[in-house]
């Protein structure tokens, strides 16, 4: 993009070039008797020389095909999450309710919050399911959004309960490394507990429709043939609605009343 102290240089030498011109056409033109201004005339107040089209000519087409400027989406601290509040899952399998404890781990409550706050887990699938394991979902229907995301890292919380049956956590590719992806253990999983998965609620409601989320497909690779996470992330539910059709999903996630 033209910077706009160059343009406006331009521009004023341009007008000033302008000006000279029309003032020479005036003075030299021969003026018999007074007359109403021509459409000549006037015109020559108007139009640019022709050696001058192609700069301003340039300048508007640099200007107008630059880039648009990238809305800034830098990560602000969410808001405190209330002590305690519930967030309600409307499923393809139907509903089962999230009880969230900030004593437990305040920033992953608090993110959790936020994203629920903001419908961000509206329509996305429950991408890994694994039977005796964990139901996992997060990964942004759009694409554009997961890469907004994917750098708005928070910090690990200590691990104050354990990965029980129930349990809800943030998932991880390593130490601070949570975002917005999140599971629910489908069993007593204290292995998790070692390794930093900081549990900061748990299904109070519904734990029945938990369990019949669909896991045919098992992990994705290099484990299994399920989803692969990268490219759902690069791709969005395009890719999973693509190849994994029976996937169940998240019709809606939203706060409780009279639970905040």
């Amino acid at each position: 993009m033209v910077p706009p102290y160059l343009f406006m240089i331009e521009r004023r030498a341009a007008l000033q070039t302008i000006k000279h011109a029309c003032m020479e056409m005036l003075w030299t033109r021969p003026d018999t008797r007074r007359q109403p201004r021509s459409r000549e005339r006037m015109s020559c107040q108007m139009k640019p020389p022709p050696f001058l089209l192609f700069p301003l000519t340039a300048l508007a087409l640099l200007a107008a095909c630059s880039p648009p400027a990238l809305k800034e989406t830098a990560a602000k601290p969410p808001a405190s999450a209330p002590e305690i509040f519930r967030v309600r899952f409307d499923t393809t399998k139907g509903p089962f309710v999230v009880e969230a404890h900030r004593d437990w781990a305040p920033r992953g409550a608090d993110r959790f919050y936020e994203r629920v706050a903001d419908k961000y887990y509206d329509d996305l699938y429950f991408f890994r399911v694994i039977k005796g394991f964990v139901v996992q979902w997060g990964i942004h229907k759009d694409p554009r959004v997961t890469a907004q995301w994917s750098a708005m890292i928070i910090p690990d919380d200590p691990v104050t309960q354990s990965n029980r049956r129930g349990t809800i956590t943030f998932a991880t590719s390593g130490p601070n490394t949570r975002t917005t992806e999140l599971f629910i253990n489908l069993a007593d999983n204290k292995r998790l507990d070692s390794r930093g998965f900081a549990p900061f609620g748990e299904v109070v409601e519904g734990m029945d429709v938990v369990d019949k989320l669909y896991a045919g497909y098992g992990d994705g690779p290099p484990k299994g043939e399920g989803v692969d996470q990268t490219k759902a992330e690069a791709q969005g539910n395009e890719y999973i609605e693509g190849r994994f059709p029976k996937l169940d999903k998240i019709k809606t996630a939203r706060l409780v009343a009279g639970s905040v």
